[in-house]
């Protein structure tokens, strides 16, 4: 009878623990996302001859931001760019914090 008591009330206070965390879940999508990281460099000047694709490996921080964690391209310039005009930047609606997120990006000429 005691081990059966212990055990409903573990699994009480598991289960109230469970309730009482309060995890922030927001619900921007990955394409809500991309729009607007497009946006952050739509009227950016750059100085590249031909259209370039990469992918983007990011995730965000506490505040919001930005943190660009890989670009799968070995061009400085691309690289500069990027960690110029998106690494560090806060958009309106960011992402979950810490999940890491990958995705296509286009440069295009200007």
């Amino acid at each position: 009878m005691n081990k059966f008591k212990l055990m409903a009330i573990a699994l009480v206070v598991g289960t109230m623990s469970l309730f009482a965390s309060n995890v922030e879940n927001p619900d921007t999508s990955k394409d809500e996302i991309r729009k607007q990281i497009i946006e952050l460099v739509d009227g950016v000047q750059n100085n590249f001859t031909q259209e370039t694709s990469v992918k983007l490996t990011f995730t965000f921080s506490t505040k919001g931001e930005i943190v660009v964690l890989g670009i799968n391209s070995k061009d400085k310039k691309v690289i500069s760019f990027i960690q110029e005009n998106i690494n560090h930047k806060i958009i309106k609606n960011p992402g979950k914090k810490f999940k890491k997120y990958k995705m296509p990006f286009v440069i295009k000429v200007n």
